[in-house]
């Protein structure tokens, strides 16, 4: 198994890819445009590693949130917390909307005559890395037969962030979750499933129950299978709490609030044709 699993979304282990084509590109599948996750010393180059091989059991971890936009699925999973959405009404896909204590990821909304009738915050979390995974990748490419590839120095030396991750990951959760709450919508956490164990073995995790739509806050937890040659996430447990339940498993207060309407306004002016959420 190689180091980097998959490369701008298609697995360095087929032999059908042309590797050249999808460099020069750098396009992200899951984005529908040019991965966003550049070198900092190069910001003309896409890195476009998706996920990776850990550990001496090679686990196939996710690095990239966007990895987890695999045919829209963590979004079909969030139909049923849409409590007020009705048949005939559109669903769209907004990205990036402000709330207190930061963006959240995307919001999943019902909508009729071009109002918000309901919707869900889904946040995408994968692990971070430490260390650099840049070389391997540079030399996969080069054995996989892309010319001029630039150089690489030393030898990759990278390993999963747990502790930051997961601890970084709860606290925007704790900013975010009581506003959701105060106007009575649902936030998501998609996550692989290592990382939903991790959370549970080393922080406070044992009010968090299995899901109840009456919950505000919800973690939808993905295993990350090997299926007929490549990898592919698949929905593995569904968890949930609320605001109260944050703040237990960090031992922190927070008591953020924003009027529903001012979230609504800025869902109804991102919702357009490109965000309709088409299957």
């Amino acid at each position: 198994m190689p180091v980097v699993l998959e490369l701008f979304a298609e697995p360095t282990s087929s032999n059908q890819v042309d590797w050249p084509s999808l460099v020069k590109e750098q396009e992200c599948p899951y984005l529908g445009r040019t991965c966003i996750k550049v070198r900092k010393s190069e910001p003309d180059i896409s890195i476009g590693t998706c996920s990776v091989a850990h550990g001496r059991a090679r686990i196939p971890m996710i690095i990239c949130p966007f990895r987890l936009l695999e045919r829209r699925q963590i979004h079909l999973d969030c139909l049923h917390l849409l409590l007020s959405h009705e048949p005939g009404n559109e669903l769209h896909i907004v990205p990036e909307i402000s709330v207190p204590g930061g963006n959240v990821d995307y919001f999943l909304v019902s909508t009729r005559d071009q109002e918000v009738v309901d919707f869900v915050g889904i946040e995408l979390q994968a692990l971070d890395t430490t260390g650099t995974i840049w070389p391997a990748r540079q030399e996969f490419l080069k054995e996989a037969g892309v010319r001029d590839i630039r150089e690489h120095y030393g030898k990759s030396a990278y390993g999963m962030n747990w502790k930051m991750t997961a601890k970084t990951t709860l606290i925007q959760l704790h900013h975010k979750i009581q506003t959701f709450e105060s106007i009575g919508k649902h936030l998501v956490l998609t996550a692989q499933s290592e990382l939903m164990t991790y959370l549970r073995s080393n922080f406070v995790f044992d009010h968090v129950r299995e899901a109840r739509k009456g919950d505000s806050m919800h973690f939808h937890s993905y295993d990350f299978r090997h299926i007929d040659g490549t990898h592919s996430i698949q929905l593995a447990s569904r968890d949930s709490t609320d605001a109260s339940g944050i703040s237990r498993c960090l031992g922190l207060k927070a008591d953020p609030h924003v009027e529903v309407e001012r979230v609504v306004e800025q869902i109804e002016g991102k919702i357009s044709n490109r965000t309709r959420f088409l299957i």
